[in-house]
């Protein structure tokens, strides 16, 4: 039987490939009786107003006080250079590959944002400061340790978004401190007209997200997983977290009936090969209707598990869409 990590499995693995997408934090284990999820509520369309400034408390409660618009940013996590991207801003160093992707500066000018090296979980401080960054933002629970060496020399950001709303929120944040304050009206206003039509069509196939690197996969629950907040407003997706100890089995994925899996696979390492290819040895595996009728489909793990912000997510809904019709 396979079974998913746990939370703290999840923490380990995304830390050290998309950076503890925390799956399970502070969620109810219960379930609707007919294992339908409730359905979530309309998405509304109307942008408010974005006012300049260098003061705020950000969308989390934490406050942040610039003294002037930062004009060199340091990206410790994907979800920075996703909101930099929207608002027009290259970041001035980076720790997240999503740059590349074609839908943000692609591979060419992608090469032109310095990496800061240490990788994720440990980027060095030294290689940061260099940089001499006017904002460093990272993510709460992973880079939250480097606040102290990097006080009085820069201010550092600890973001920790878990919904998509918490992302259209840190965009607004940006946008705020930024001056972007039209470009982040329109990011998120792009973002929610395109989340708004996919509701109004939503699929009755029971669709669910999966990530991992070998048989320990894990499952994405919209309690703390940005892309997989989305899908229950567009499809059946009738998975919950189940705390820090909680996972489920192959064999209960089976007993769901899926019919569109979307799969993120983490690379560790010299580790090669997808995910889906890995779990296709198991004989449950092949008995779940999305692998039996071939729609299982491969994502990029750089936007769908990484990216969180609203371009990545934008990307997320036109592959889900697509897959779900």
């Amino acid at each position: 039987m396979l079974r998913s990590p746990s939370r703290f499995v999840r923490s380990w693995l995304t830390a050290a490939a998309v950076g503890s997408l925390l799956v399970g934090c502070g969620s109810s284990s219960e379930e609707p009786a007919n294992g339908k999820a409730e359905p979530a509520a309309k998405t509304e369309v109307t942008v408010e107003p974005i006012k300049a400034t260098t003061e705020l408390t950000d969308t989390n409660g934490v406050k942040i006080s610039l003294k002037k618009k930062p004009e060199r940013i340091v990206c410790l996590f994907a979800l920075c250079d996703d909101i930099l991207t929207e608002l027009g801003i290259v970041p001035t160093a980076t720790n997240s590959a999503v740059l590349s992707h074609p839908d943000f500066l692609g591979e060419e000018k992608a090469k032109e944002v310095d990496t800061i090296p240490g990788g994720f979980i440990t980027p060095e401080v030294e290689a940061i400061l260099s940089h001499k960054p006017d904002l460093v933002i990272g993510l709460g629970d992973t880079h939250g340790k480097l606040a102290p060496a990097l006080k009085g020399a820069t201010t550092f950001w600890a973001m920790q978004p878990e919904t998509w709303q918490d992302s259209v929120g840190y965009l607004r944040d940006t946008a705020a401190l930024t001056g972007r304050t039209a470009q982040g009206e329109r990011a998120e206003r792009t973002f929610r007209t395109k989340l708004a039509a996919a509701e109004k069509t939503p699929s009755d196939k029971t669709a669910l997200i999966i990530y991992g690197s070998d048989e320990n996969f894990g499952v994405a629950t919209p309690e703390g997983d940005v892309a997989a907040s989305l899908f229950p407003r567009i499809a059946d997706y009738p998975w919950k977290s189940r705390g820090v100890e909680g996972s489920y089995s192959l064999e209960e994925i089976l007993a769901k009936d899926v019919d569109v899996l979307f799969v993120e696979t983490m690379s560790f390492g010299d580790a090669e090969g997808k995910l889906s290819e890995k779990l296709a040895g198991n004989p449950l595996w092949s008995k779940i209707p999305a692998v039996k009728n071939g729609d299982v489909h491969e994502v990029n793990s750089e936007v769908w598990a990484k990216g969180r912000g609203t371009r990545s997510l934008g990307i997320v809904l036109d592959e889900a869409t697509a897959a779900l019709r």
